[in-house]
C-alpha cells in the first residue's frame, strides 16, 4: 500500500529506546506530553415530527380538563396522561367505567382532536475523528504479515465532519510522546514476544480530538535461520489492512510467529478450500435424492439404514466431491467479512453435517453447523453487532435497542427460534428436500456464531483467572477452548477451566481436555478432529 504525504515530503525523526524497541518515524515530529481531550462535539438541529393532540374531557359537562400531546399513533399511554394532566385528573380518568350511549356517566374520557406537523430542537452527537492503522512493506501470509524488509506502520487521521480537518496526530510509546501531521509513518524494529504498545490519537480543527486508541505490535524474525524475513502482527480496533487473525484482539494474544496452522487459516482463494473426502452420510443423501446415480449397484447403492454400500460410495464419489465444495465461495466470503478462519469453518461443517444441511423436522440441531437454541442464545448474547442486525428483522428498533439481555423472555425466545429457523435448510417441498439458498446464506450466520463463542470463551477465562485470556493461554488453544464452548456449551468449558485452575495446571489443551467431565468428553474428539480434516 502506498501512502502519499503532503507535498511529497517525509521527514523522519527517530525516538531512541532500548534494544529490541520499536523505532518510530513521523513527519514533523515534536514532543507533546498532553493527553488528548477526547471527542466533544454536539449540534442542535431542528427536527420535524407529527404531533397527536388529545383532550381529557368530562362526561358531565364536556369541559376539557387537560390537553395531551403525543408523538405516536394510538391512544396516549397511562404515563403520558399522568404527566400531562396530573394526579387528580389521572386518578379520576383511570377509575372511570366504560360509558354506554344514553347513559348518564361521570368521570373523564379521551377525545382525539387533531394531528399537525411540528418542529423541535434536539441535541445530536456528531461523529468523532478517528485514526486508522495500516502496514506498508509486507504481504498477508497465514493470518499474519510476511516482510522481506523492516516494515512501516502507518497512522492516518480521518475527520468525518464536512469543513473540518485533522490538524495533527499525537501518540506515545512507553510514555515517550510524539506528535506529527495527519499521516504518521512509524518505522518498526524487532520486538520481544509481547510486542510493543503504541497509543495514538488525532487532533481536529473542530477543537477536540479523537479518543485515545491503542495498538500492540510484534515484529519477529523468522524462526528459520535460512530465511531473511520478518513476521509482523498488529492488535488494534483501528486496523484497516488485510484481515488479521481473528479473535486475537478479543483475547489480546498474538498468533504463532510465522502464521497460524492450516486448520486456523484462510487461503488466498476460495478454490484452495477444495476437498475430495469420501463422505458416506453425504453420499447416502445424494443417492436418496437422485443427485448421485447408483442404479448399477445392488439395492441402488443403499443399505437399510440409509447409508451407502461400498458400491454406492464409489458411484457417488464425483457428485460427493462437487457437493462438498459448493459452499466454498460462501465460506471464503464469510471469512473475509468476519475474519473467522475459512478452513476452520469448513472443517466444522464437515464434522457437523458433512455439508448436507437437511434434517428431519423437529431435530434439535439444524443446518450446516448444526445450530441449537442454545447456540442461537450464545450468538445473540455475545455478538452485539450481529444481534442488532438480526433483531431488526424480527422486532422493532425500540425493542432491539434494549439489547438482548434486557428483552422479555418471550422476545428472547422468539429471536432464538427465528435464528435457528433461519439456518434450517430442511425443506420437504423443495427439489432436493433442502433449501439450498438458505443453506448458502446460513454460512455467514455460523461465522458470526463462532465470533460470539470467541467472546464468551474469553470472558469465562477472564472471570476465572482475572486478566485477558491471552495472558493465560496460546492463540491456538484459545480456539480449541472456543470449539469446546461451541460443541459442548459454556457449562462444560467453565467446569474444565475451574478444575484446571484448582489443580494449578497450565491453561493449555492437554490440561483442560483432561478435566472435561464425562458428560463433556465428546468435545475432546470433536476438537481434535477439526485439526485433522484435510483434502
Amino acid at each position: 500500500m502506498k501512502t502519499c504525504l503532503p507535498n511529497g515530503r517525509t521527514v523522519t525523526a527517530l525516538l531512541l529506546y532500548l534494544a529490541m524497541a520499536i523505532i518510530y518515524g513521523a513527519r514533523s515530529v515534536y514532543a507533546k506530553g498532553d493527553q488528548p481531550p477526547g471527542p466533544d462535539r454536539y449540534a442542535v438541529i431542528t427536527q420535524d415530527y407529527i404531533s397527536y393532540k388529545w383532550w381529557l374531557t368530562s362526561y358531565l359537562d364536556d369541559q376539557v380538563a387537560c390537553t395531551i400531546i403525543v408523538e405516536h399513533e394510538g391512544l396516549p399511554g397511562n404515563g403520558e396522561i399522568l404527566d400531562s394532566c396530573g394526579d387528580t385528573y389521572y386518578n379520576q380518568w383511570v377509575t372511570t367505567s366504560p360509558c354506554l350511549p344514553d347513559e348518564n356517566c361521570t368521570g373523564y374520557y379521551l377525545q382525539f382532536v387533531k394531528t399537525e406537523p411540528a418542529q423541535r430542537e434536539v441535541g445530536l452527537e456528531l461523529p468523532p475523528a478517528v485514526v486508522w492503522v495500516t502496514l506498508n512493506g509486507c504481504v498477508p501470509y497465514h493470518s499474519t504479515f510476511r516482510c522481506d524488509r523492516m516494515p512501516t506502520l502507518v497512522l492516518t487521521g480521518e475527520e468525518p465532519l464536512e469543513g473540518e480537518h485533522i490538524t495533527g496526530l499525537g501518540g506515545q510509546v512507553d510514555g515517550a510522546p510524539f506528535n506529527c501531521d495527519p499521516v504518521c509513518q512509524v518505522d518498526l524494529a524487532p520486538t520481544g514476544d509481547d510486542g510493543q504498545i503504541l497509543e495514538f490519537w488525532a487532533y481536529s480543527s473542530y477543537g477536540d480530538s479523537s479518543e485515545l486508541f491503542q495498538a500492540r505490535v510484534r515484529v519477529m524474525a523468522s524462526e528459520d535461520s535460512s530465511e531473511n524475513v520478518w513476521y509482523v502482527d498488529v492488535l488494534t480496533t483501528q486496523w484497516r489492512g488485510a484481515l488479521l487473525a481473528n479473535c486475537s484482539y478479543t483475547w489480546d494474544v498474538f498468533p504463532p510467529v510465522g502464521g497460524v496452522p492450516a486448520w486456523l487459516s484462510t487461503p488466498q482463494r476460495a478454490e484452495d478450500l477444495a476437498t475430495n473426502i469420501s463422505y458416506e452420510y453425504l453420499a447416502g443423501h445424494l443417492i436418496q435424492q437422485g443427485v448421485a446415480k447408483a442404479s448399477g449397484c445392488s439395492d441402488d447403492g443403499l443399505q437399510e439404514n440409509g447409508l451407502p454400500t461400498v458400491c454406492g460410495v464409489e458411484a457417488a464419489r464425483s457428485v460427493v466431491n462437487n457437493w462438498q465444495n459448493r459452499f466454498d465461495g460462501f465460506i471464503f466470503s464469510a471469512a473475509q467479512e468476519t475474519g473467522v478462519p475459512a478452513q476452520l469453518l469448513k472443517n466444522i461443517f464437515s464434522r457437523e453435517s458433512q455439508f448436507w444441511p437437511g434434517v428431519t423436522t423437529g431435530h434439535p440441531e439444524v443446518g450446516l453447523g448444526q445450530m441449537t437454541e442454545g447456540g442461537a442464545d450464545t450468538a445473540l448474547l455475545w455478538n452485539r453487532p450481529f444481534f442488532e442486525q438480526f433483531c431488526s428483522t424480527i422486532l422493532d428498533d425500540f425493542t432491539c435497542n434494549k439489547g438482548y439481555p434486557h428483552l422479555q423472555a418471550n422476545q428472547q425466545d422468539l429471536l432464538r427460534r427465528s435464528l435457528v429457523q433461519s439456518v434450517d435448510a430442511f425443506c420437504p417441498d423443495c427439489e432436493l428436500g433442502i433449501d439450498v439458498s438458505r443453506a448458502e446464506n446460513s454460512v455467514a450466520v455460523f461465522a458470526e456464531t463462532l465470533l460470539a463463542n470467541c467472546d464468551q470463551t474469553g470472558m469465562i477465562i477472564q472471570n476465572t483467572y482475572g486478566g485477558v485470556a491471552g495472558q493465560w493461554a496460546s492463540y491456538e488453544d484459545l480456539w480449541r477452548f472456543t470449539l469446546v464452548n461451541y460443541n459442548a456449551g459454556p457449562g462444560c468449558l467453565t467446569l474444565a477451566i475451574w478444575e484446571t485452575k484448582r489443580l494449578d495446571g497450565d491453561l493449555d489443551w492437554p490440561h483442560l481436555s483432561s478435566h472435561l467431565t464425562p458428560a463433556c468428553q465428546g468435545a475432546l474428539d470433536y476438537v481434535n478432529s477439526l485439526g485433522e480434516i484435510t483434502p
